[in-house]
């Protein structure tokens, strides 16, 4: 799954794709965003992890991964 996070002060959006459910990044984020922790914490499918202070984010965007195209046929 895709998942987009704005930053404050920050040009650029934190892209990602995870393999956690959507449920569970909008639990983590409603976690950061509540209060109970002070990062939000996820992974990505490579097994990075990323942190975001909880009181930067601007907002999270959680949306299906597009299916990628390989090779050269017509659309």
């Amino acid at each position: 799954m895709e998942v987009k996070i704005g930053v404050q002060h920050a040009p650029r959006e934190i892209v990602l794709e995870s393999g956690q459910s959507a449920e569970d990044v909008e639990r983590a984020v409603a976690d950061a965003l509540g209060g109970k922790t002070q990062l939000l914490s996820l992974t990505d499918d490579k097994g990075r992890r990323i942190l975001v202070p909880a009181d930067r984010i601007a907002y999270v965007e959680i949306g299906e991964s597009a299916a990628r195209r390989v090779g050269f046929g017509t659309v």
